[in-house]
């Protein structure tokens, strides 16, 4: 569908970017995509299955979540020693501190918590000034050792989620915006939160030596994605459990060439993980892409 698209200067619509009807309305070529002739391909029969995606490295240890009342404690105990009473509790805090928030209903489990906190901060991963306001207090979070290491860990999950919500944007509406003549730019929410991200990394990366193998993974992760040069974060990676030919293995060696600034590493790296995720090899087939990829 994306080859038969871009082949007709066009993009593919998937999921849910946008009504299809709002974006043929500004399509300004001459005809949309589906009219134009040889828009119409049959499908292959049998379809084409995924490809066989490799063994899984390793469990990770310590990556217990911690109960969902031990975790509230611990959460909003942060809240209250950053802002206790302030009027300026960032908007993404202020619901941990209400009164009627302390006598609701208990969470059934940790990952509801952890959802909804991760939601306060960015409505379905979209950063807005309440997310820059809140990374102050997401980064205290991850450093507090009365949050269970597992928590931890979707902590900065979300905070790598954050930090790439530019960067991903660009890749996922290259195609789209090329094909409509428009040029992409990053928000300015979504910049200043990767920027404040990175400001507090350093902090993150000074608690190395005591995180676990997966923890120091996800460090390695946001310091590439976040543009820090740290020796400790590059070296670390080859001591991590990621056997050769495992997913783990694939996407360690792309942060590595990230954290280099090896471009030539990325090439192999992308490849790699291609080979086992249609949604890269989609990406990566794009026009869109420079060389050296």
């Amino acid at each position: 569908m994306a080859h038969v698209a871009r082949a007709h200067g066009g993009f593919q619509q998937g999921y849910s970017e946008g009504h299809a009807a709002t974006l043929e309305g500004v399509f300004t070529r001459n005809g949309l995509v589906h009219e134009q002739a040889g828009a119409n391909v049959a499908l292959p029969s049998p379809l084409p299955k995924d490809p066989a995606r490799p063994p899984a490295g390793p469990p990770w240890k310590g990556s217990e979540v911690g109960e969902p009342a031990v975790l509230v404690q611990a959460v909003v105990a942060v809240a209250e020693r950053m802002y206790g009473s302030a009027e300026d509790v960032p908007d993404a805090v202020g619901w941990l501190l209400d009164e009627e928030f302390a006598f609701g209903e208990p969470y059934g489990s940790t990952g509801e918590f952890l959802g909804d906190l991760a939601d306060s901060a960015a409505h379905q991963g979209t950063c807005t000034d309440t997310t820059v306001e809140a990374v102050p207090f997401l980064m205290e979070l991850v450093c507090d050792d009365n949050i269970a290491p597992g928590s931890r860990l979707v902590l900065l999950g979300d905070l790598l989620r954050l930090a790439a919500s530019g960067p991903a944007a660009a890749v996922s509406l290259a195609d789209r915006i090329t094909a409509l003549g428009g040029a992409w730019e990053e928000t300015a929410a979504e910049y200043l939160t990767r920027w404040a991200i990175g400001s507090e990394l350093p902090r993150l990366l000074s608690r190395w030596e005591d995180e676990s193998d997966a923890v120091r993974f996800a460090l390695a992760a946001l310091t590439a994605l976040c543009g820090t040069r740290d020796r400790r974060a590059l070296s670390g990676l080859a001591a991590l459990p990621a056997p050769a030919g495992s997913p783990r293995a694939d996407a360690v060696s792309l942060v590595a060439a990230l954290l280099s600034n090896d471009r030539e590493g990325l090439v192999p790296a992308l490849d790699r993980l291609a080979s086992w995720s249609p949604r890269v090899a989609e990406k990566a087939a794009s026009p869109n892409v420079t060389e050296p990829r």
